[in-house]
């Protein structure tokens, strides 16, 4: 199942839209931003149920 999620590149600030698949259970990843290119890691939280529990944008370099 695909869920739409919304947040903000940590660098340049620009509104991101992602789809995050939850079937996959907890996923980290990286997400290149639309806007400026940067490396955004990405952390994906499931509940046991496939719920997505949280979604959390941080920069490569932990800044």
């Amino acid at each position: 199942m695909l869920n739409t999620v919304q947040g903000q590149c940590p660098y340049c600030g620009s509104e991101l839209e992602l789809a995050v698949d939850v079937t996959g259970g907890d996923q980290d990843y990286y997400e290149d931003c639309q806007t400026c290119c940067a490396p955004i890691q990405v952390f994906v939280r499931v509940d046991m149920e496939e719920n997505l529990s949280s979604v959390e944008f941080k920069r490569e370099d932990n800044s």
